[in-house]
Formats: structure tokens, sequence, C-alpha cells
């Protein structure tokens, strides 16, 4: 965007410019034994370490490329330093910990954009920070790390000592993040162990209408919530009760009562990557490591993807345009399954504004996870099915919701009452996208109960229950304990 500048060695310059990279964190926090070598013993009488400030040096594996940035920096001809890390925290505070580690007192400017758009960039520079307006959150950045470094050092020095007291040496790291995560893991696995799965019965029935059968579950529309989790209005606990209700029903006639109504369901939002990695791992059985993998392959290698390391699921709000210039990439790419999708996006004008997409409050250093303007070459059939996830992602987010007619019908048989439940799609609009898989996409209804078609019935008829029988089922968290 600055124009053609030409490479030297591993920076770029011309007669206005020098444009140079830190890879990641160049600089850290001095360890205990870099400020006091008696330090290098873990005992706990050498507790707590609060050192009187934090000092930093260069990470060993990139020292060369700092060596690079500080000699840059040095030169005569360089009267002003622009930040351009990330905009964020961590980008800050990258920036800071190189910046003062140099020794430099250059001005400081900061170039602060989320949007990678050509128009975003030209305003970034046309319009240039202070250094000094970015200070709070320097300030929070410089927080965050050095306090990772009281927990973690003072933390994991103490429990590595206090497990080590009998002998040997057993490692016992702790985190500001690790330890509490750590904990909740801990805490859901002893529920798990500890529960006792019961047998509970459901009866299950089928009715013969004039246009078919539908299938009904008895429930006791006078239950309430109690002290008993695993209690819910179709469960019973006793099996003669269930084989007793069965034996009263069978064969006779019950009337039926329906409520209808019209439902709407938007399409997910955009991928972030915890978003991704869970989608993924539930459609392919992709591990989130893999999924990371095939990511990052998709965004350097094939230059196909953003940014996959984010947790926005938001596109800045001049990216309008790029969504545009993207669909119509992916309306003449050789996708057949989606092109004719993306074709009918832009023909219909379905690429407009929207908060739910679009929207710079929700953006931080990186947004949401789309297809890139680069259509993608040879890909292999793990990174081709993450492609395809993510380019269904985003072109449903822009297509009109899924209309439905949710159906609940009650057919009471005597005293007993069974709800049926169904849901009949009017309009896929987004789902059509998905196609064969638009059911795996539609999510059941809030209560949990499955949705089915329904055959019509005539309200306030007679229908005959056909045949009946009482289902032993197992508690729901003991299968969720199978499942994890």
């Amino acid at each position: 965007m600055l124009g053609k500048i030409k490479k030297t060695g591993d920076h770029y310059e011309d007669d206005q410019w020098v444009i140079a990279s830190a890879v990641g964190h160049l600089v850290e926090l001095y360890m205990p034994e870099d400020i006091d070598p008696k330090l290098r013993m873990w005992r706990l009488a050498a507790l707590p370490i609060l050192p009187e400030g934090f000092q930093l040096k260069p990470i060993e594996k990139t020292k060369s490329k700092f060596a690079e940035l500080k000699k840059l920096m040095a030169r005569k001809d360089i009267g002003r330093v622009i930040n351009a890390c990330d905009a964020g925290r961590e980008g800050e505070l990258i920036f800071a910990y190189i910046y003062q580690l140099a020794g430099k007192k250059l001005p400081v400017e900061r170039l602060w954009m989320s949007s990678m758009t050509p128009q975003a960039i030209l305003d970034a520079f046309s319009s240039l920070r202070p250094g000094e307006s970015l200070k709070p959150l320097e300030h929070a950045a410089r927080s965050r790390s050095e306090s990772d470094w009281l927990v973690g050092i003072n933390g994991t020095r103490a429990m590595t000592a206090f497990n080590s007291r009998d002998g040997g040496f057993f490692l016992t790291t702790v985190g500001r993040v690790q330890t509490p995560t750590l904990a909740i893991v801990v805490e859901r696995e002893e529920k798990i162990r500890k529960f006792v799965s019961r047998d509970y019965w459901e009866v299950h029935a089928e009715f013969a209408a004039q246009a078919g059968l539908y299938p009904g579950k008895w429930f006791d529309p006078a239950w309430k919530k109690s002290d008993d989790a695993e209690a819910k209005a179709d469960r019973l606990w006793n099996q003669q009760q269930a084989q007793e209700i069965v034996d009263a029903v069978r064969g006779q006639t019950g009337s039926v009562t329906e409520e209808k109504k019209p439902s709407t369901q938007a399409s997910p939002q955009l991928f972030d990557l915890t978003s991704l990695q869970r989608e993924a791992n539930g459609k392919f059985g992709f591990s989130a490591k893999t999924t990371l993998s095939l990511a990052q392959s998709l965004y350097e290698r094939h230059k196909a993807l953003t940014y996959p390391r984010t947790d926005a699921r938001y596109l800045p709000e001049d990216y309008l345009g790029v969504a545009h210039q993207t669909f119509a990439m992916l309306a003449d790419s050789g996708m057949s399954h989606l092109a004719p999708f993306a074709r009918q996006a832009i023909d219909k004008g379905y690429i407009k504004p929207s908060r739910r997409i679009f929207d710079n409050s929700k953006v931080s250093d990186h947004f949401a996870i789309i297809p890139t303007l680069q259509a993608p070459g040879n890909l292999s059939e793990a990174e081709r099915k993450l492609y395809d996830l993510v380019v269904r992602r985003f072109m449903a987010v822009f297509f009109p919701s899924a209309e439905f007619m949710v159906t609940t019908r009650i057919t009471k048989v005597q005293q007993h009452h069974f709800r049926s439940d169904g849901k009949v799609l009017v309009n896929p609009g987004w789902l059509a996208i998905y196609g064969k898989e638009a059911a795996s996409e539609t999510a059941d209804d809030k209560d949990g109960k499955d949705s089915k078609h329904l055959v019509p019935v005539q309200p306030n008829q007679s229908y005959n229950s056909r045949t009946l029988s009482p289902s032993p089922a197992r508690a729901i968290r003991a299968s969720a304990r199978q499942l994890s």
C-alpha cells in the first residue's frame, strides 16, 4: 500500500521508509536465576521471589532478529518509529518490550488497524496516533505479563518444592490461566466419577390418523421441578407404573389438540478459532490441533483463509466491499456445489450491512475467519473439507433465516397425555447452502425435544393408539459421560 519498496536483507527500504518485522515476542522478562544465580535452586525458603523491577532480555532463539531491529533503530537517518504491531494488548506489549530493550528515545507513533483492506491500511497511515495515547493499553499488557510471572514462578516453584519434599523432582506447574482451568476440569471429572446412573422408563405410542401414523411420548402435564435434577416430565422411575400406562391406553382412542406457530432460525455466526475447531471435530473428527494446523496451512501456504488464531466472530464495518468481492470470487470458482449460491446472493442483494456480521466494537486484533479473495489451488482432502466448512459458514451468514412451522400436538388417551413435536421447513433460506446436511445444521427445539415431520390431523378428532410399549432408557448424564 506504500508503494514498491525494495527488500534489503530481512527488511524493506526506500528513501522514505524502513519496514521491518518481529516474529512474535522477541523479548522476555528476566528469570529468577538471571536476577540472582542463587535462585537456580528451587527451595521453599527462597520464596516468594518479588523483584524490585522487571528486567528484559532477548529470547535466545530469536536474538538475531532483535539485534537487527535494534541496529535499524540506531541508524542516524531514522527520525521516528511507527508501531504497526497487532491492534491489541499483546501487540502493544511486543513493541513496548522491543523498544525498551533497544534503549532508543525516538518519537513513537501508532498504526492502529484491525481491517486489512487497502483503504483501511491507507487510512490508518494517514491518521497515525501518538504512541503516548496507547500507554494505558501498554500498562495493561505489562501488568498481565508481570502477574503471570509472579503467579507462575512462585506458584510453580512452591508446588514443585512441596511435591518433591520426600526426594526426587516432581515438576508441578502453576499458572494464572492454567490452574483455575485445571480446577474446573478436575471438579467436573469428580462429578462424573461420582455419578450413579439410574434406569428410568419412557412410554412411547404410535397413533393412527387418516393421513398416516404419528408418534407420541407420554408426559405428566402436572409435573414440576424438584431437587432431583434427573427428574423430567416424561420420565417414569418405576417399570410397573410404566406398564400400567401401557395397559391402560393400548388400542384406545385419543383426542387431539394442536398449537402451530411460525418460527425462524438464523444461520450461526462466522467462525472464530474455537467454534471452527468445535465444528470440525463434530463433522470430521479433527482434533483441535489438527484443525489449527489445517487452518494455518490454508492461511500461510494457500492464502485462502484469513488469520486463524482469532477470538472474533465479526468483520470490520469497512469489509462490506471485500465481502462482495469474495462472493464474486466464489461465484466464478470451480466449486460447482457452492458457486450457484454465491451468484444467488449477489443477484438477490443478500450482501448488505448487518450488525450481526459487521461490528468494529467486536473486533480487536483480528476478525472472524473467512475465505480470502485468493481461490485455493491443490488442497489435500482435509484442507478441502475445512475450507469448504468456512466458505459455507461465510455464505450462510448473509442468507435469509430459515422459516419453519412448529407444531406441538397433545394426544389425550383417557387421563394420559402424549406429546408430539413437529417442525416443517417452509423456506430453507441459508439451509439451502448445506443441502442434505441441513438436518444436522438445525438445532433441536429449545426444550431439547427432537422435531420431526408430523402427518396432518383434524383438531378435536379421536385417534386410535395402535401400538404402545414402555421404553427403558439410561439417564442422560450417563450417556454424556460415555460420549465424553
